[in-house]
Order: structure tokens, then sequence, then C-alpha cells
């Protein structure tokens, strides 16, 4: 197949060929001119559902799968329209604005509430840098024998270092492909044989369970799909865009064309609609040989990939282990990008972009280290791993509501939008979303007190 070459050479967010640069050449092979103008323009959008589906959410998905069959996939329709929403949100503010979300929260509201967002983020992205650093590392204890122990700290020296020595366009350009292996689920998902008739109905009849574990499942998949951390990270790699167009002050940025806003759309929609096709199918795959089978509860990440292996065939026990190490050299970057991100705009640096050396970013590069080495301390607290990234999850699920408030009121405002506002029915999927993601968050609460 020449998909994952040909996607391996388009536009990824921070970079897109320059304008006398004909995308035919960066393809491998000859595609239709609409095709290829379609792959050409994805970028931010994309990428954001790729590092949606983290090690996190491999694991959240997973755990739901296993505990509980086909009964939560009725979430992927749910979830879909709400992320969406949210995150064309982002987008049309980076674009609109000409600024990151935390520069925008600065500007229009007062600096508590501008720091008590970046509190938020932060906190979730280090906990979840420290869940997905372990779920990798268990991966690699599967495919080498050596114990995760060693290989945490050189997981870590290892993304900082790319982060530090090239660029993030790079990584996502020699890391991208691998979460492609994802899509194996779905083949998986249709070799398990599952109950076509159960699925059906699951899908669309919602089923709901009051007890405290099904809702911090629902709680936990909520959290690893419309997740804090991206919605900074989206808003800051549309400055990213303009700025490799030459685009380098807040001035020359500001505002959007109509044209740009529909491509915008497209590659949002497009990135969400993978990483909720990913999500359901890997519900699907758990629920139809885990739980089919009387493997209810998943308590390591080895135990989840002996259990697939005779199940669904060593491809199964492959799938999850790259799948992690993959999904998680693509997600670790996003996190301690979004909350360098996030500091640096509230506070106002002038030099803060992936995209520079570091001696031209040094505050921006050392949260950055910062934040992975925080992350690395939570691995050496003996938490399980599976575990612990099951809970970053629905840690994000807990933080989400008010900052998805935040970004409603922001992109609803005409002083920060202009004309740009929300339009009617994409402010009443925001609110929808703050809202079921309060009431299920204040659930969890009441039933874990």
């Amino acid at each position: 197949m020449q998909l994952p070459q040909a996607l391996s050479k388009v536009r990824w967010p921070v970079h897109q060929p320059p304008p006398d640069t004909p995308l035919q050449s960066k393809l491998p092979v000859k595609l239709p001119h609409g095709l290829q103008r379609f792959l050409g323009e994805l970028g931010p959008g994309l990428i954001t559902g790729a590092a949606d589906d983290d090690p996190s959410g491999i694991s959240t998905y997973s755990v739901a799968g296993a505990s509980y069959g086909y009964a939560t996939l009725w979430t992927a329709l749910l979830s879909f329209p709400l992320m969406a929403a949210v995150q064309l949100m982002c987008a049309r503010l980076g674009m609109v604005t000409g600024c990151g979300l935390a520069s925008v929260i600065r500007t229009h509201y007062p600096r508590w509430i501008l720091w008590f967002a970046c509190t938020l983020v932060v906190v979730a992205n280090v906990f979840n840098i420290g869940a997905d650093l372990g779920g990798m590392a268990d991966a690699m204890q599967m495919v080498t024998g050596i114990r995760s122990y060693f290989w945490t700290p050189f997981l870590a020296v290892v993304i900082t270092g790319l982060l530090f020595w090239t660029s993030y366009r790079r990584m996502a350009q020699i890391f991208k492909w691998l979460t492609l292996v994802l899509f194996a689920y779905v083949i998986t998902a249709f070799l398990a044989r599952p109950d076509w008739a159960a699925v059906a109905r699951a899908t669309f009849i919602p089923h709901m369970e009051w007890n405290k574990n099904y809702i911090a499942i629902l709680v936990g998949i909520l959290g690893t799909t419309i997740s804090p951390y991206l919605f900074f990270w989206q808003a800051a790699q549309e400055v990213e865009e303009d700025r490799d167009h030459g685009k380098m002050t807040v001035a020359q940025r500001r505002g959007s064309t109509n044209k740009e806003l529909r491509i915008a759309r497209r590659d949002v929609i497009t990135g969400m609609s993978l990483s909720n096709l990913i999500m359901y199918f890997l519900i699907l795959t758990t629920a139809a040989t885990l739980h089919a089978n009387g493997t209810k509860n998943i308590e390591t990440a080895k135990q989840a990939a002996e259990a697939l292996r005779p199940l669904a065939g060593k491809g199964a026990y492959w799938l999850f282990t790259l799948g992690i190490i993959g999904t998680g050299m693509l997600a670790v970057p996003v996190l301690a990008g979004s909350s360098a991100y996030a500091i640096a705009e509230g506070s106002k640096w002038r030099s803060a972009s992936l995209n520079l050396k570091p001696p031209l970013a040094r505050k921006f590069y050392a949260v950055i280290a910062i934040a992975i080495f925080l992350g690395l301390t939570f691995n050496f607290a003996k938490l399980n791993a599976v575990k612990m990234l099951f809970w970053s999850a629905v840690l994000n699920g807990l933080l989400a509501p008010p900052l998805v408030i935040m970004v409603v009121l922001l992109t609803s405002d005409r002083r920060v939008m202009g004309n740009r506002v929300n339009s009617f029915g994409t402010r009443a999927l925001g609110w929808m979303c703050a809202l079921i993601m309060s009431v299920a968050a204040l659930a969890l609460l009441i039933s874990l007190g």
C-alpha cells in the first residue's frame, strides 16, 4: 500500500510545502487531483486527532471494552460532534486572533483566570506524560524483555533529545505513520467475529449503569477524547502555521479568509473522525475478544496484550505494543509542548516555538524538559501503568469542563472574534459538551463520596 508513504509526505501541523513547490512533487504516487489537494490541506487538526489516541486513550478504550463489552460503543457517536466543535473553536480562535489560547485568555480575562486555566492544563499534562511514558515502557518490556523500569527514563531522554535537537515537524514525519498501525484494530474487530446485532444495538442505544466504575469509565472516555491539552495545542499550531508562512507579528496573523476557515474545518473534522473511528474499534475489539472470553479486569498492559494474542492472533499483540509506542512518541511532545505554549503565552514570552532551536527559546524548552521530568517521576511511585493511564483520562475529564466553557465564551465574543463568532450550532454543541462533561464529572465525584 502507498497510503502510509503518501501520508508521511503531506504537510503536517507546522509545515507545508512552499507556494512554488507543487504538492505533486511531494507525493510518491500519482493521485487524483482532488485527493492530492485534500491530503495537502490536512494539518493541525489531523495530528491533533492522532495525538488524541495516545497510550492513555488506548488503555481507556481497552478498559471500557474489557469491562463492559459493547455497552460503551455509543460514546463514540456522542463524543465526535462535541470534540469536533470544541477543536474547531480552538482552531478558529488561533486563526482569527493570531494568538494562542492562553494569549487570548490573558488579554480578555483577569490574571487569576489565566493562571487557573494554565495550571489545570499543566497538572493534567504532567500526569498524562507520566502515564504515557509508563505505558510506552511497559510496551517496550513486552517487546524486549527488559524491565520497564529502565525503559521509562530512556524514553524520556530520547523524546526530550528529539525535541531539543530536531523540529517537531520532523518528529511528526518520522512517527506519524506508526499511528496507522491502529487501523489494524478495525481489521482485528472483523476477524474477532463480534455479534453484529449486539454491536448495532450498543452503538445506537445508549446504555447507562449508575455505579462508580461505569461512571469513571464514561468520564475517562470523555476526558481522553476531549482533553484540555488539545485546546491549547490546536490554537498554538494554527499560529505556528502562520509563522511558517512568514507572518511573524500578531497584526500579520490576525484574520482569516472564508477559504482558510473552510480548510481548517475539513482538517479538524477529518482528524476528529479518525480519532473516533479508532476509539470505536478499540472498544469493539477488546469487547469481542477480552470481555467475550471472560477477561474483564485488565491489571497490566502485558496482561491485556497477552490476552489478545490467543484470541485475535499475534497481530493483535504487536498492534497493542507498537500502537502504544508509536502514539506515545507522538503524544508526549504534544503534551509537553502544549504546557510550554500555555505558560509562554501566559507570560508573554516572545520566543516560544517548537520550530526554534533551544538557544533561541531557552525558557520555552525549559518548561518542556521540566514537564517531561515531572511526568517521569510518577513512574517511580510503583503505580500500575494501565491504571495510571486510565486515571489520567479521568483527570482530564474532571478538568476539561471549565476550559470548554472558557473556549465557548471567547469564541462567541465579538470583541475577540469580530464577525467570526460561533454559529448557533457550534455554540450549542460547545455548551452541550460543557454540560455533559460537568454532569459526568459531578456524578463521579458523588459516587466516589
